[in-house]
């Protein structure tokens, strides 16, 4: 077998095991002209280079050309995607807003820090969140509804007194409510982890669901000192 035709083989043979990936043979021959290997019969010879795109389970790989191959768009996502997403939001707000009054508020340098770590993660997620759903043509507000009654929000008159509150009072009421935010927050990315479809959200969750779960723990352990 010459080399050409061995190297098309092998890379002909790692498509069909590999069904997400998509590969471009290139002839290095004198004309040019690709070898579908493959190709389903009657697909139209592509000209220029040729890509072969794997079918999925069962069915026979396709051969495009190459200029039909365009950008690949956002991943598939469901509904409840989207809600957890436009309801993550103003929830990172509010833990954001608590977090903001430590630095001038609170006497314990860990409830200091534990604020600085809050708005060193949350503010980017938030970020990443906004764009996840500019990426899809979507708007990040839900008409009509009541983000105070997501488990964890905090009411008004609680940010109120929070506020108003310094030294070893604001400690005491900032890793209270924050614990409840927290457990909210693990709830809410629980709960996608069941139901979403989207993987890059579903990665999201997941740290969300770990990352505030430790916090938890060392909230409980400020509270009992």
């Amino acid at each position: 077998m010459t080399n050409w035709r061995a190297r098309t083989l092998a890379i002909v043979t790692l498509a069909l095991a590999l069904p997400v990936v998509i590969l471009i043979v290139v002839h290095s021959g004198g004309s040019g002209s690709a070898r579908p290997g493959s190709a389903p019969a009657g697909t139209p010879a592509p000209t220029g280079p040729a890509v072969i795109v794997p079918g999925r389970p069962g069915e026979s790989a396709a051969v495009r050309a190459a200029g039909e191959i365009g950008d690949v768009g956002p991943a598939p996502h469901n509904s409840m995607d989207v809600w957890f997403v436009r309801m993550m939001i103003p929830h990172h707000a509010q833990a954001l807003e608590m977090a903001a009054l430590a630095p001038d508020r609170a006497a314990d340098s860990d409830v200091r820090a534990l604020a600085d770590r809050i708005r060193a993660s949350q503010g980017p997620e938030i970020d990443m969140m906004r764009g996840w759903l500019q990426n899809r043509g979507l708007s990040p507000e839900v008409a009509g509804h009541d983000h105070g009654t997501m488990r964890g929000m905090q009411s008004p008159e609680a940010m109120r007194q929070l506020a108003a509150a310094r030294g070893a009072e604001f400690d005491r009421l900032f890793v209270r409510m924050m614990t409840e935010h927290h457990q909210g927050a693990v709830e809410m990315a629980t709960n996608l982890l069941k139901v979403g479809s989207d993987l890059t959200l579903s990665e999201f969750a997941n740290s969300v669901a770990t990352e505030q779960a430790v916090e938890i723990n060392r909230m409980h352990e400020l509270l009992a000192r």
